[in-house]
């Protein structure tokens, strides 16, 4: 039974190129994250991997990443579930702003916590432990069941939704969890154990680049 889990998250947006908070706000890929979500599922096909099932959150950047990856494969037409729950953190009334106006405004130790501590939100926005409240329970009851099912799971989604269910899978405690940064459109591989904790995980290079 493999118990293959991939996560990958999205590739560069819009708004990751214009250096803004994105959050719950909607913009599409870039040319360049069209072509890291083209070069993650290749690179996936090439190591010989398969999925059974791919989940994305309500956000078109996840959701192209996810079809994408999965046209390189020769799965396109593989089930794809969709949720909120794997949504992006809401930066609240961050979302749209430029992060080097934000750290002029607030300085930067300020916005640093807002993007990379555990318990600190933005204002009217979350916190990584607020997003890993939805991520989590919807990993455990949806996701995880179908692992162990012994199903091939992709899911591809966003850089703190990712995040906060890495930081569990890899016992990443809160105080390290600032210096975790997920690339876009590098597939993480991991294969569970049958007691749901990880048995192995590979950092997947995409086309070009060496993994670790």
């Amino acid at each position: 039974m493999e118990r293959l889990l991939v996560l990958a998250r999205h590739g560069q947006s819009e708004w990751n190129l214009k250096n803004l908070f994105t959050g719950w706000r909607d913009p599409d890929l870039t040319e360049r994250g069209i072509d890291e979500a083209r070069a993650a599922g290749r690179a996936l096909k090439r190591a010989g991997y398969g999925f059974d099932i791919a989940f994305t959150s309500e956000l078109v950047r996840a959701q192209r990443t996810c079809a994408l990856m999965l046209e390189e494969m020769g799965l396109a037409d593989l089930e794809t579930v969709r949720s909120q729950a794997l949504n992006e953190r809401d930066y609240g009334d961050l979302a749209g702003l430029n992060k080097d106006d934000a750290r002029a405004q607030w300085g930067e130790e300020q916005v640093h916590l807002w993007r990379r501590s555990y318990d600190v939100r933005p204002p009217g926005g979350e916190s990584l432990k607020d997003t890993a409240a939805r991520v989590l329970p919807y990993y455990i009851e949806t996701i995880l069941p179908r692992v162990m099912a012994g199903q091939r799971v992709l899911v591809a989604a966003h850089g703190n939704s990712l995040r906060s269910l890495v930081m569990v899978l890899d016992h990443l405690g809160a105080d390290t969890i600032a210096g975790l940064e997920i690339k876009t459109g590098v597939p993480l591989v991991y294969r569970l154990a049958a007691d749901t904790t990880v048995a192995s995980k590979e950092i997947l290079a995409r086309d070009g680049e060496a993994g670790r």
